[in-house]
């Protein structure tokens, strides 16, 4: 495979030496809409040690606990102040019966995990704990009910149990269970991957479906829920179509799956890779623009205003598990491009956010692309995860529109992607952050930013990047990729210069 690098005409005729230049214009007078903190959200599946192991290891573990959460894990959590989190899948979710969650733990019965690996799991993290878990990390519960291979009443009833404040028998459970008060429970997913491994159905019978169970799915006291319906992956409009059509007004939310994979049969190497390969990766990855404007597009047709969300409940990086691990367990490590995979894609869903409401990476703990990857008692942080803990200040932020202009690169299947990206936005406070991403992994940006108006107060920023894309933090060197301080930052007339190095991701603050 061979990248080409295109330049504008002078610029061809420059030295390799030569610095680069981008120029980027805000746009900050512009219509514009709320960033939803929603999109920062994330999500644990029963998989592999994502749950146990990675969030929970029991009130009984000689690992530091608090309740049974790991608390170097909930300390980490807390930092990239997680929005919103997805439980319990995933294609797990089509075969999990909630009412094994509950109750005495040394009672509730054993389960095989038939989709990930065959592990027999104790069910000792049931609904209690997981909505716990929310609260002590001060984020929205988002639920995937049983739709595969679960009943109406089943899904009817749990929502009672969670949710209902009444002296009805499901609520006086709940309270025989130890908690008396309601959880206020939001986001209620109806079935997951319905078209795959949710029951492999047709979007017509999906949508039967989803009106029927959806119906039973009260509301119980000032607890209003939010119904997310079963949407496509990747490019399948038709399944969008359908929904659109047949269920429209009765669903809150549309869900759509997108993962960076380079074939299901053999996904690569998460460290071992070449540069042509970690720009086919960005390509793949920016496939996510073109994704969310075909379902868009779809939407706009009888939902002009947009009051129905589409949500991007999975998406992230796959890559093979690493060797040595479980079978099945999705274990992998965390590189530079992942970094990047996690930089960008949230650029894009700035830009989208008028219909992107929610996004929710895979997985939080261990799986895929992780923010935190534990062995033991031990925990290290990946470079995905200090993106997040960047980026995080454009959560519930206002999107500020701009215009990049930079060299683009060429990849494999001729994807065009750019060299420089960013995104910008400004909090209700008035203060302003960009964020930019140089992918090159050889060039050097020095990149103007007209502010076009925008005030420009004191200005801090940081920096992540690394010697090599192919590096990531383990147990042994926890620290090999972390941000550190930028200042680099000139002023210009009404504008910022700043040279942002090769392979390197930047937050500034002003």
């Amino acid at each position: 495979m061979k990248i080409r690098i295109t330049f504008a005409a002078l610029l061809a005729c420059l030295p390799m030496v030569a610095q680069e230049k981008a120029i980027i214009d805000l746009h900050p007078q512009k219509d514009t809409w709320r960033i939803e903190k929603e999109i920062y959200g994330h999500f644990a599946e029963h998989l592999g040690t994502c749950i146990y192991g990675g969030l929970w290891v029991g009130p009984d573990s000689p690992i530091p606990n608090t309740q049974g959460y790991r608390n170097d894990v909930l300390e980490a959590l807390k930092k990239l102040q997680i929005p919103v989190l997805r439980w319990p899948g995933g294609c797990f979710a089509d075969e999990y019966h909630w009412r094994d969650g509950i109750g005495p733990r040394q009672l509730r019965p054993k389960m095989i995990n038939t989709h990930w690996g065959g592990t027999v799991e104790d069910n000792s993290f049931g609904t209690h704990e997981f909505l716990n878990l929310c609260e002590l990390l001060d984020c929205e519960p988002y639920v995937s009910v049983n739709l595969g291979s679960g009943t109406v009443e089943e899904i009817a009833d749990w929502v009672e149990y969670m949710t209902s404040p009444a002296d009805s028998p499901l609520a006086n459970l709940r309270r025989e269970n130890g908690r008396d008060k309601p959880w206020k429970v939001k986001y209620l997913g109806v079935g997951n991957e319905s078209w795959g491994c949710g029951g492999n159905m047709r979007p017509e019978f999906y949508a039967d479906l989803y009106r029927r169970y959806a119906t039973y799915c009260r509301n119980f006291g000032d607890n209003r829920l939010f119904k997310v319906a079963v949407g496509p992956s990747d490019f399948d409009v038709n399944w969008t179509e359908v929904m659109m059509e047949r269920i429209g007004w009765r669903m809150n939310g549309l869900s759509v799956h997108f993962y960076t994979v380079y074939d299901w049969n053999a996904k690569g190497s998460a460290t071992k890779f070449t540069p042509d390969d970690y720009y086919w990766t960005l390509g793949k990855c920016m496939d996510i623009d073109n994704v969310i404007k075909s379902h868009s597009a779809i939407m706009d047709r009888t939902d002009p205003e947009k009051q129905i969300a589409l949500m991007v409940d999975e998406w992230g990086a796959w890559w093979d598990e690493e060797p040595g691990t479980v079978r099945g367990h999705l274990y992998q490590q965390n590189t530079m491009r992942d970094a990047f995979v996690a930089a960008l894609s949230l650029m894009v869903f700035h830009r989208h956010a008028d219909r992107v409401k929610m996004a929710n990476i895979a997985q939080l703990a261990n799986v895929l692309q992780a923010m935190v990857l534990t062995r033991d008692d031990k925990m290290v942080l990946t470079p995905t995860y200090h993106v997040f803990e960047m980026f995080k200040v454009h959560q519930g932020a206002f999107h500020v529109p701009m215009d990049v202009k930079t060299s683009d690169i060429v990849t494999e299947e001729n994807k065009v992607i750019q060299t420089v990206y960013a995104t910008a936005s400004v909090n209700e406070e008035g203060v302003m952050h960009i964020s930019l991403a140089n992918v090159s992994l050889d060039r050097s940006y020095e990149v103007t930013i007209h502010l076009n108006g925008a005030e420009c107060r004191d200005i801090s920023g940081r920096i992540l990047t690394s010697a090599r894309i192919t590096d990531y933090n383990d147990f042994d060197h926890p620290d090999t990729v972390r941000p550190v301080s930028f200042t680099g930052v000139k002023h210009g007339e009404n504008s910022l210069i700043l040279t942002i190095p090769a392979k390197s991701i930047i937050a500034l603050e002003f």
